[in-house]
């Protein structure tokens, strides 16, 4: 008798990362069943994968139930607005997120694997990569990275604690896809910058910021890592990077434009400006995190996972910005496409 394939539920599956993390794992012959669970039920239907509502920010909500028979959960439900009022944030990003990890200790999971981000990495250099041993206490500043700190924190002290669990802790760099571009608009740009304005002819002049270099890859590339660290029995860090790294020349070249040398604090200024007043999503302290993100070193991945992106950052940005003008998404709460827009 053939034995059986796995069971995964995945937390936080119907977002950018998530839908691709579902579909990816319903095409793999080793995968029985997928459970998403999520504040919203999407009108979805991927291969092999039921739904059941739940909030990770609850205290009363029966994580551990939905995680009875699970071979692994993946977690990937995460807060990024509302950026104005970071106690809410916290309750889902961090208190969540312990939620997560104490109820698959409590059901027995044998693997948990959890998305965690580049902006866990303390400042590190532009002008080399660091591999997965450099330190893990965000840029101090922001929200969203000292979050991702915190919880690498939780991690240690919950390896220590359950050590027949299997931990894995995957760090993306920014993920871009299609079906991803008007959620991401929203939640990052906001209306100071309309969809019009991202168009290759709109932009003549590329600003080059000292420092403003960073790294990307297509969310699918990220999934399948995913997928790779679930069927494999692999445990520690990974970073997750493709080529070629991000800074204005790139951008000029790809749009035919100029880069045009400026500095840094009245860019800044300006998008602290905005934050306040609303017009802009993306708080000044994200700006001052991205310019001290460490260059990833992403060999351990290629070598342990046999993870390589079939996408190019050129590629991927490019996908992000036809899916944005093609109103393109999917028929879950947070990838809708600009018809169902929400301030």
């Amino acid at each position: 008798m053939e034995a059986p394939g796995m069971h995964v539920v995945v937390v936080g599956a119907t977002g950018n990362l998530g839908t691709s993390v579902v579909q990816t794992l319903g095409a793999d012959p080793r995968i029985d069943s997928i459970l998403g669970l999520v504040r919203r039920l999407p009108q979805w239907s991927p291969a092999k994968t039921e739904w059941a509502s739940a909030d990770i920010a609850d205290d009363s909500t029966d994580l551990a139930g939905h995680f009875a028979d699970a071979d692994v959960v993946v977690h990937l439900a995460w807060l990024f607005q509302p950026t104005h009022h970071p106690a809410t944030t916290w309750r889902t990003n961090v208190q969540g997120s312990i939620r997560v990890f104490d109820a698959a200790a409590a059901a027995g999971v044998p693997a948990l694997i959890y998305a965690s981000f580049v902006g866990a990495y303390s400042p590190g250099p532009k002008d080399r990569a660091v591999d997965e041993l450099w330190p893990t206490d965000g840029w101090p500043e922001s929200t969203l990275c000292q979050e991702k700190a915190y919880v690498e924190r939780v991690l240690d002290a919950f390896e220590l604690q359950h050590p027949e669990v299997r931990v894995v802790r995957m760090r993306p760099s920014f993920m871009f896809k299609r079906e991803a571009a008007c959620e991401q608009h929203r939640l990052f740009r906001g209306p100071l910058v309309p969809k019009r304005l991202t168009r290759p002819e709109r932009m003549p002049a590329i600003p080059d910021i000292p420092g403003m270099r960073y790294q990307a890859l297509h969310t699918d590339d990220a999934a399948e890592a995913f997928r790779q660290a679930i069927v494999r029995t692999v445990h520690g860090a990974f970073n997750l990077a493709a080529e070629p790294v991000v800074d204005a020349a790139m951008l000029a070249k790809m749009f035919d434009a100029r880069a045009v040398p400026v500095p840094g604090w009245p860019v800044r200024a300006a998008v602290s400006a905005a934050w306040r007043a609303h017009l802009l999503h993306t708080p000044p302290s994200l700006f001052d995190a991205v310019l001290h993100f460490p260059i990833m070193d992403t060999t351990r991945a290629q070598r342990e996972l046999a993870w390589a992106p079939r996408y190019t950052v050129q590629e991927a940005l490019q996908e992000w910005l036809n899916g944005l003008h093609e109103d393109a998404g999917l028929p879950t709460p947070p990838l809708v496409g600009s018809p169902g827009l929400r301030r």
